[in-house]
């Protein structure tokens, strides 16, 4: 029976998001055909959590833990970090090192991807719509009366790397611009400006398994607030509706792109694409190579409006990790 070290934590805003995720996970785990242990990681500290028993300390240099009295090697990581450093690419670089095979996306996709601005740089000449936007750094003389002459108004200021909404704007004056800014800063050191998208906030989540491509349902999102934040997302404070009411034209246009995008990217495991859809256009906002999986969030809804056991999805993830890592 393999040993499943279901990993979460981090060191980011997201980490409540992670333990509910995590949670979720570690309960959905076929205990028929593996062994799942809760694996908490922060800050540098990584500890076995059991239920009525005291944390254990993981070895870094073997990924394994002394577990009453025995050494338990874990055999593959389900990574449940929503931030750095599961989904920055850092985690995944230490597990190439050590050789234990891993659910998400390569180490250099993960970073790809976690960095917005790289991320339609390099998606830029695949002809996907995306809205203009502007890279700010921590430091940077910024001139507000350009960045809305470029960018119009509204426009969206987001932390560069990061997710679940921490440190997003909707920006509707010139004179909010800088103050939305210091706060996206305070997530991290980069920043993205992007002009206001119109439309239907969708998303649509795929899995690749085994070389068998499945793009699950797409999500239409309802938000409450102004725009779908913190709140919306895991307060109840959004109508979340699977399969979206866009026509089916539409919704095969918006799989269809997940797909491309997958491809295009080098994708492994699940993720999930983020669009707004304006007229009959998705235009790209984000791809999420760890999503969520707490109650409230899209990949579970996607994978039961499928008509998919989520127990299942989980065990082919981990033996199609197991598989990547032997080749």
């Amino acid at each position: 029976m393999k040993n499943v070290a279901v990993i979460f934590g981090g060191d980011s805003s997201e980490f409540v998001v992670s333990v509910q995720s995590a949670a979720n996970v570690y309960g959905w785990i076929d205990t028929e055909k593996y062994k799942p242990y809760m694996v908490k990681m922060q800050r540098g500290d990584w500890r076995v959590q059991r239920e009525g028993k005291p944390d254990a300390q993981v070895d870094k240099n073997d990924f394994s833990a002394l577990l009453d009295g025995a050494r338990v090697k874990f055999d593959v990581a389900l990574i449940v970090i929503h931030g750095a450093p599961g989904e920055n690419g850092v985690l995944q670089s230490y597990f190439d090192l050590t050789g234990v095979p891993y659910s998400t996306c390569s180490a250099f996709v993960s970073m790809l991807t976690f960095n917005k601005a790289a991320c339609k740089a390099f998606l830029a000449d695949t002809g996907l719509a995306m809205a203009k936007a502007m890279l700010i750094r921590r430091g940077d003389a910024v001139n507000a009366k350009k960045v809305v002459k470029k960018l119009g108004l509204p426009i969206f200021v987001k932390p560069n790397s990061g997710g679940s909404s921490f440190g997003v704007t909707k920006v509707k004056s010139e004179e909010a611009l800088l103050e939305a800014i210091e706060s996206a800063l305070r997530e991290d050191s980069e920043v993205i400006v992007e002009e206001f998208i119109e439309g239907v906030e969708i998303t649509c989540g795929m899995v690749a398994l085994n070389g068998v491509e499945t793009v699950l349902p797409v999500t239409e999102v309802v938000s409450k607030n102004e725009f779908f934040d913190f709140g919306a997302k895991y307060k109840g404070l959004s109508d979340e509706i699977t399969p979206a009411r866009i026509s089916p034209e539409a919704t095969a246009l918006v799989q269809r792109t997940t797909s491309q995008l997958y491809r295009a990217l080098g994708c492994s495991g699940i993720i999930r694409a983020d669009y707004i859809l304006r007229g009959s256009i998705p235009y790209f906002l984000e791809v999420n190579t760890v999503p969520g999986m707490t109650a409230a969030s899209f990949i579970p809804q996607q994978v039961r409006a499928a008509g998919l056991s989520i127990v299942q999805v989980l065990s082919e993830l981990i033996e199609d990790a197991l598989a990547r890592s032997a080749r």
